[in-house]
């Protein structure tokens, strides 16, 4: 928590708020991709690839590449840099900033996620009940913050565009901030 209020150069009482809304968005987008069979399909099998991993020991490097390439599947790429822009007017914080620890914290909700998913035996349905049940715990007033933040990048049951696999040259930090054309992915 300290590590991460030193990046966000705030206090460890508004570092876990900022995690928590951090945390809130990437599952709540998870939980409307899931939605869809073939979302739920798809976030399942990737779940299964996530087993092994530990990103709590990991490198930072490998970690913001795989954060990138979980943030593209669940949120688009256009998606996170608006999931950036509002939570960082929610936390105070710079929204590149938010940028940085997005993908930071998305490899460790999939970890936590794959986990639960292989000790419960759950199945793609099994898995989207459990992220709405996730959703729907999130405490009121962040709740309905991230309700209206997710409404903007989703629609009304749109999924999102979805980024292709992450792409050291097209980095979201760039000015450019789009996905180049043809790199989507709507299995994911």
């Amino acid at each position: 928590m300290e590590q991460i209020a030193g990046m966000l150069g705030t206090d460890t009482l508004t570092a876990r708020k900022v995690i928590e809304a951090v945390s809130g968005t990437i599952v709540g987008g998870m939980a409307r991709n899931a939605t869809h069979p073939e979302g739920a399909d798809a976030l399942r099998g990737a779940l299964d690839d996530h087993m092994d991993a530990d990103p709590f020991n990991g490198d930072v490097a490998s970690l913001t590449r795989d954060g990138h390439s979980i943030l593209g599947h669940v949120l688009g790429g256009q998606g996170t840099e608006q999931a950036a822009a509002q939570l960082s007017q929610l936390a105070g914080v710079n929204s590149a900033t938010i940028m940085k620890l997005l993908p930071l914290i998305a490899p460790m909700i999939m970890s936590l996620l794959a986990n639960r998913a292989a000790s419960r035996d759950m199945d793609a349905g099994a898995v989207a009940d459990d992220l709405n049940r996730e959703e729907s715990a999130i405490p009121g007033g962040l709740g309905e913050l991230l309700g209206t933040l997710l409404g903007g990048i989703f629609g009304g049951t749109a999924v999102p565009k979805q980024a292709g696999p992450y792409d050291p040259y097209h980095d979201p930090m760039r000015s450019e901030r789009q996905v180049a054309p043809g790199r989507s992915n709507p299995d994911w």
